[in-house]
């Protein structure tokens, strides 16, 4: 599984990814979170969901990804799916579809500070992956 928060999918994570897919002809599925900013008096509201402009943006970092892994020769597909807490949601779909590994770009790790960034979120889903090992590729922004 190939996730992102919503940052483009670098081609270094593309590569590891297909480092660790090819061997076993696995496929490979792509997720993307689109970024819901919350709630406003504890009811979900319209203007807080993802714009059109930001659900393609989604759509288009997965498309060109699942493309890449379909030309480098493995079956590939891709979601995009909006949510407050990414790293629950990448770790429940990658259990629900049973994936053996999950690859994230990624920046520094910005310790403690860092933590309270929502581009920190593939290192709260490679420590909060218990049975499913997390590859963080550390790409400059």
């Amino acid at each position: 599984m190939v996730a992102s928060e919503g940052r483009p999918i670098n081609h270094d994570v593309i590569v590891q990814a297909l480092e660790l897919a090819r061997p076993n002809s696995a496929y490979v599925f792509v997720l993307s979170i689109a970024r819901v900013y919350g709630t406003s008096l504890g009811f979900p509201n319209p203007w807080l969901r993802p714009s059109r402009q930001e659900w393609a943006t989604q759509k288009q970092i997965v498309q060109e990804a699942v493309s890449a892994f379909e030309k480098a020769g493995l079956e590939s597909f891709g979601a995009v799916l909006a949510t407050r807490r990414a790293r629950k949601r990448i770790l429940a779909e990658a259990r629900a579809r049973t994936m053996d590994a999950i690859v994230m770009g990624a920046d520094v790790d910005r310790g403690l500070l860092g933590d309270f960034a929502w581009e920190h979120e593939p290192y709260r889903v490679a420590r909060h992956s218990r049975d499913i090992p997390v590859y963080l590729v550390v790409t400059a922004r």
